[in-house]
């Protein structure tokens, strides 16, 4: 770790200890504390949105990044939400609903937005910034087509930092646990006066290299370790209740491994891990490095009038990733693969401009509405190297520029006809424009077919209206219509592939629901059906027997199913949570068909038979994917946590906490076969803690994947079985100490 990181660092923990001398505030444990929510870009009551929507918060979301986990750790978390990589702490790629992109590629479009601090991240790697000092995490089913600015018809995750304030309060904390795991956190407040307050948060995680390689003479003797440090710093001005300005910048430094592929880690005619399959070894003869270096800022205005609410957002990112591996790193003591490949990918001069402007009634009036125009603007160049497998030396760049364009306008309005039925409706017109072109140097090959330069221009009108009736004290009932919209995408020219396009897209979405508090607020409940459309729905085909990466897009793609959420303080020191979700997710395109891994030759590299086991039709050497499920889309999930605190006479206090998820099966990619089809998968996580000082320091022990259950969680889609695997086993113990 280097000076400026530690200095930072330092700084947000001495001043955290420095007021340790404050008394913690006890909580009311008679009732479940009111969820309120900015799903509608206001502070609301969530059992009045109607729409569906989960928070995670507090001591929940404290527990689930307990041993340093990045924020895949969300996954199956809150009912309908599945989160996966292939990129290792970088590149998260989420889906709700079934709804997401399994595209890797550094330009990647994905349906789900990712909003940090009212901020939109569109590029990818923009999306694992890591969570610390996080007041929620809001998960807003799709589309959300109206007041949010990019990308969005499957839906928003939102990320909400803690801001400052005047009180002198923030956080200490120190992690230890297995694979030398050692994470240090902390936030404060300082100690500015009159109309100013700042606050500093910051993170450094690291683990040790614990996955040995056996390979002779190996580049990369051991991996799968990192050093993530990234720090926060905001500074408020409120010189009165009529204004406030809230500026934000954020840094993030990342040295570690990418995804760790394994070749021949899936048994061949199953979906099992191979024989002789470690997960503390791998035999591989390339190098394995990742490294990120991720910048940002913004700047929130308001000014509050006597009937309006005026917003400004500026926002500014920018990051420059480097990943290479090696893809043929197979099982100890398995035969080799046919080929030798070891390649990167990075982003150089990345910057993302945004600006929003947006206006709020600020009334008692039955009728209330927002209107305002959001401004993206997003340049880079992608790199893509590929590198001599002897000598390692990069021979072979692709070099990709992109810039994207979008304007919206937008506008939305709430009207409550009487003290029971509330109506919402809104509007967006949205302009996206993308430039791309690709020049080659090296020795590679290079694909022009299909030319090295592209243009899309889109425009496109979306809304939504719901209703909202309040059938008594206790329950809401809602129903809700939506339509999203995703503009066209591009990939570049490649060694393997010609240049493709997919183009824009249009979901429409039906819901209904229910909310209720019940049992004097102990008991809070709420269920959702829903079903959705998706016209043209862009996809991309992975690897297959070309090795190619190539966009297209299926006629449709159809979902429906149902979740329910459920609260209950069964006593004051007994807390449960239960989350569940049914999908059903479906292509139709009776003319689509996509070229499986491995070849159809039955002589190829010695192999008796087709490789992998397709269960598709297969058609002039396309696998016909009509009727699959969407990639990476379980079609249940269960989520449940409970947590039991023994009070003690002097105060202090022992709990128990326990989560698990549960995610079925997935298809991997978009045509079926018996080993791309990953198993369903099974975390849970203990945690024993101590609390004392009325709450205000504590110490706790804890493991995740406590049953240590691995699976192959992803693939590469080629000739050699290659897979990836969760996280086994963690486990340590943690100090933390609030003021």
């Amino acid at each position: 770790m280097n000076a400026p990181r530690l200095s930072l660092l330092a700084l947000a923990l001495s001043t955290a200890l420095s007021a340790l001398a404050q008394e913690a505030q006890p909580k009311d444990r008679s009732q479940l504390e009111t969820v309120v929510i900015t799903a509608e870009r206001r502070a609301e009551n969530i059992q009045d949105v109607p729409n569906a929507v989960s928070k995670i918060s507090g001591d929940k979301l404290d527990v689930l990044a307990s041993g340093g986990q990045d924020l895949r750790f969300l996954s199956g978390r809150v009912p309908s939400l599945n989160i996966e990589s292939s990129f290792g702490r970088a590149f998260p790629r989420f889906y709700l609903r079934g709804y997401g992109n399994t595209d890797f590629r550094l330009n990647a479009s994905q349906p789900v937005s990712v909003i940090v601090d009212d901020v939109i991240q569109e590029n990818p790697i923009l999306k694992g910034f890591p969570i610390f000092d996080t007041a929620a995490v809001e998960v807003v089913a799709g589309p959300q087509g109206t007041l949010f600015g990019r990308n969005t018809p499957a839906g928003v995750v939102k990320f909400d930092s803690v801001k400052p304030s005047h009180k002198q309060d923030g956080y200490a904390s120190l992690t230890l646990g297995n694979y030398g795991t050692v994470n240090i956190e902390g936030a404060a407040n300082l100690p500015l006066t009159g109309d100013w307050a700042a606050r500093i948060s910051a993170q450094s995680q690291r683990r040790d290299d614990w996955v040995t390689n056996t390979a002779t003479g190996a580049a990369t003797p051991k991996t799968e370790g990192y050093r993530d440090s990234a720090v926060r710093a905001q500074v408020l001005f409120e010189p009165h209740k009529q204004f406030s300005a809230l500026a934000n910048l954020h840094f993030r430094d990342l040295d570690g491994s990418p995804r760790l592929f394994r070749a021949n880690a899936i048994k061949r005619g199953t979906n099992d891990l191979a024989d002789g399959f470690q997960t503390d070894q791998v035999a591989f003869n390339g190098v394995n490095q990742q490294t990120l270096k991720q910048a940002g800022g913004s700047l929130r205005l308001k000014w509050s009038l006597p009937e309006l609410n005026i917003y400004s957002i500026t926002g500014y990112e920018h990051v420059k990733p480097l990943s290479r591996g090696d893809i043929d790193g197979g099982v100890p003591g398995q035969a080799g693969v046919p080929f030798q490949s070891e390649t990167g990918s990075g982003v150089n001069g990345h910057r993302q401009l945004t600006q929003e402007v947006r206006l709020e009634s600020n009334t008692t009036a039955p009728l209330s509405w927002q209107a305002g125009v959001y401004l993206f603007d997003e340049k880079y160049t992608i790199d893509n190297i590929s590198y001599n497998t002897t000598t390692h030396i990069d021979v072979d760049h692709i070099y990709t520029d992109q810039s994207n364009k979008a304007w919206a306008a937008f506008g939305s309005i709430n009207y409550a006809v009487s003290n029971e039925l509330k109506l919402r409706a809104g509007l967006r017109y949205t302009k996206d424009k993308k430039d791309l072109s690709t020049t080659h140097v090296g020795t590679g090959g290079f694909n022009t077919s299909t030319g090295t330069s592209a243009s899309t221009n889109d425009g496109k009108w979306s809304g939504d209206l719901s209703a909202t009736y309040k059938l008594d004290d206790t329950t809401n009932l809602y129903a809700r219509y939506a339509n999203g919209f995703r503009a066209s995408s591009m990939q570049n020219a490649s060694a393997f592939a010609g240049q493709s396009q997919a183009g824009p897209e249009e979901v429409n979405s039906y819901e209904v629901g229910f909310k209720s508090e019940l049992l004097k607020r102990t008991l809070r409940l709420s269920g959702s059906l829903f079903t959705y459309t998706v016209k043209d729905l862009q996809l991309t085909a992975v690897g297959g027997s070309s090795n190619a990466t190539r966009l297209l897009n299926a006629q449709k793609a159809t979902g429906n199913g149902a979740e329910l959420n459920l609260e209950a303080l069964i006593t004051p020191d007994f807390l449960v949570t239960f989350g569940g979700s049914l999908n059903n997710t479906k292509i139709k395109d009776a003319a689509l068909g996509v070229p499986p891994g491995g070849s159809l030759n039955t002589a190829a590299f010695g192999q008796p038979k087709v490789y992998p086991t397709v269960l598709n039709p297969i058609v002039n050497g396309n696998a016909m994917v009509d009727g699959n499920p969407l990639p990476n889309a379980p079609k249940y999930t269960v989520n449940l946590t409970a947590r039991y605190s023994i009070p003690l006479p002097s105060g202090d206090e022992v709990y128990v906490y326990t989560d698990w998820a549960y995610r079925s099966k997935v298809n991997f990619f978009l045509y079926e076969a018996t080993e791309f089809t990953g198993k369903s998968l099974t975390e849970g996580g203990l945690r024993v803690g101590y609390l004392w000082g009325n709450g205000k320091y504590e110490v706790a022990g804890f493991a995740r994947n406590i049953t240590n259950q691995i699976r192959v969680t992803g693939a590469i889609d080629f000739n050699n079985l290659t897979g990836f695997i969760n996280d086994p086993r963690t486990y340590g113990v943690q100090f933390k100490a609030l003021f």
